[in-house]
C-alpha cells in the first residue's frame, strides 16, 4: 500500500515553483506574513491555554519559530482567565492560496496534554462557518501518542470525530518534515518524504461536499489539553515548546 502510494505521488509530483516561506531569521515575528493569536476560545475542542503575542509564548530566535506552551495563571485582555497560555499564529488576510505543496520542519514538544498541529483552514469561514470552509490538518499529534501523527480533512459530513484522519507511525524525536500535496484531485501527506495518507473526492461520505477548491490560510499552534488528547497530568513537564525550523509553499509552475 505504502510502496504504491509512494510511486503515485512520485508520478504525479509536478515541476514546482516556491511562492512563500518563512525561514525565521529575522529578529522576531514577520507581521507581513504571521498574525498572532490572541483569545481564549480553545478552538471549539475545550482547550485550556490563553493564546498570547508575548515574547513568552511566541517569538524567533536562531533562525526558529519557537511556540510555549506555559503552566501558569493568565488573565488576558477580555478578563477571562485560564491556568496555561500558549501560541498560534496564522496568515490569516496575508497568504491564502489554492492549491500548493506545504511543507514545515519542526521539532514537537512531548507529554501528555499536548497538541501541536500545522494546518489549514478555508479563507471563506466567516461566509461559510467551518467545516463547510473545509480544513486540512497536515500535521497533528497528541501527547498520549508519543509516536504517532496525523493527517485529516475535515468537511460537512466529516468533522471533528469523524474527520478523515490518516495516522502514521514513526519515531519523533528531533526534528522532521511535515508535508502536504494539494490538488484539484487529491490531498497526499508526508512525513519526510513519505507519503502515508492520500485523499481523494471518492474519499468523503457519499452526497458530501468536497470543500477544498478555494483559498485556505495557514495555521500553527501548540495547544494544551482539549477533547482529544485529554488534560496534562502530574507526568508532564512546563514549558513545552513547539519549534519551527521554517515553512515553505510552492505551487506548479
Amino acid at each position: 500500500m505504502l510502496a504504491a502510494l509512494t510511486a503515485l505521488a512520485l508520478s504525479a509530483a509536478p515541476e514546482l515553483t516556491l511562492i512563500w516561506h518563512d525561514e525565521f531569521d529575522g529578529p522576531t515575528l514577520d507581521a507581513q506574513k504571521w498574525n498572532a493569536e490572541i483569545n481564549d476560545e480553545g478552538g471549539g475542542n475545550q482547550e485550556l491555554q490563553y493564546y498570547t503575542a508575548r515574547r513568552e509564548n511566541v517569538r524567533v530566535e536562531n533562525g526558529e519559530l519557537v511556540i510555549t506552551s506555559r503552566k501558569e495563571r493568565y488573565t488576558g485582555p477580555d478578563g477571562q482567565t485560564r491556568d496555561y497560555t500558549s501560541g498560534r499564529v496564522n496568515t490569516d488576510g496575508k497568504f491564502a492560496p489554492t492549491y500548493g505543496r506545504y511543507e514545515a520542519r519542526m521539532k514537537l514538544p512531548r507529554g501528555q496534554g499536548m497538541w501541536p498541529a500545522f494546518w489549514l483552514l478555508g479563507q471563506d469561514r466567516k461566509q461559510h462557518e467551518w467545516p463547510a470552509c473545509g480544513e486540512i490538518d497536515i500535521l497533528e499529534n497528541i501527547g498520549k501518542e508519543p509516536a504517532m501523527v496525523h493527517g485529516s480533512i475535515h468537511g460537512p459530513g466529516y468533522s471533528g470525530a469523524d474527520g478523515l484522519n490518516g495516522p502514521y507511525s514513526a519515531n519523533l524525536d528531533g526534528y522532521h518534515v511535515y508535508a502536504l500535496d494539494w490538488d484539484p484531485t487529491q490531498i497526499i501527506f508526508y512525513m519526510d518524504g513519505v507519503p502515508y495518507c492520500r485523499r481523494t473526492r471518492d474519499s468523503i461520505p457519499k452526497g458530501s461536499p468536497w470543500p477544498f477548491d478555494h483559498p485556505f490560510f495557514i495555521i500553527i499552534n501548540n495547544a494544551v489539553g482539549g477533547s482529544w488528547p485529554g488534560s496534562p497530568d502530574a507526568t508532564t513537564r512546563f514549558p513545552q515548546e513547539l519549534r519551527v525550523d521554517y515553512v515553505r509553499v510552492w505551487q506548479a509552475k
